[in-house]
């Protein structure tokens, strides 16, 4: 688990059998702290979760090999990982969040909410008159921006404050957890 590498593989009868494999990146550091594990073990569950075999998924691919990298190498704060991935791994499944003007009224100043039921930011007049919007700082807007839109490989390459980091966590797992209609706690794993 947790070993990136150019695999020889060969189909059997029912399944496919490898025959030999080159590792490319094992992710060593993930293997001596638990609570690095912990979280990529999470996001491999997500993963198997959304992902079918023989499905052409690239995109997912790389995005997971980044976050692995990023907890590996890296010392991010991992609920600040994991929520960038459930925003990226949305917006790859095609639900990602419109962040450009409010959903509702198309401005573009004042926006100050999130709205989990019609996908995206909102003005804070709009926000008012919507019971699933999530207020949040202007910090907090620029990071799901960024998330939704940043290259691959600069994906995590910012740090949010601690208020801003809740309100990222709230508004990623809150929305991730509506648009796959399906709860996922770390608590869960062990």
């Amino acid at each position: 688990m947790f070993c990136f590498g150019e695999y020889l593989v060969f189909k059997g009868s029912q399944t496919y059998h490898i025959n030999s494999v080159e590792p490319i990146e094992v992710f060593y550091n993930l293997r001596i702290d638990l609570d690095k594990l912990k979280y990529a073990v999470h996001i491999n569950k997500i993963v198997q979760d959304v992902t079918h075999e023989n499905q052409n998924c690239y995109r997912i691919l790389q995005l997971v090999l980044n976050t692995l990298y990023t907890i590996s190498e890296t010392d991010k704060n991992l609920d600040m990982v994991l929520g960038v991935f459930k925003l990226r791994l949305l917006c790859l499944l095609g639900f990602g969040p419109q962040v450009t003007e409010c959903t509702s009224c198309k401005a573009k100043q004042e926006i100050s909410c999130f709205s989990i039921k019609d996908n995206g930011i909102k003005c804070i007049t709009c926000g008012k008159q919507d019971t699933s919007t999530i207020e949040i700082s202007k910090s907090t807007l620029n990071a799901i921006k960024y998330t939704v839109t940043a290259p691959p490989k600069r994906l995590y390459s910012f740090n949010l404050k601690e208020e801003a980091l809740e309100e990222f966590k709230l508004v990623s797992r809150l929305y991730f957890d509506e648009k796959l209609e399906k709860k996922y706690r770390l608590e869960d794993l062990f």
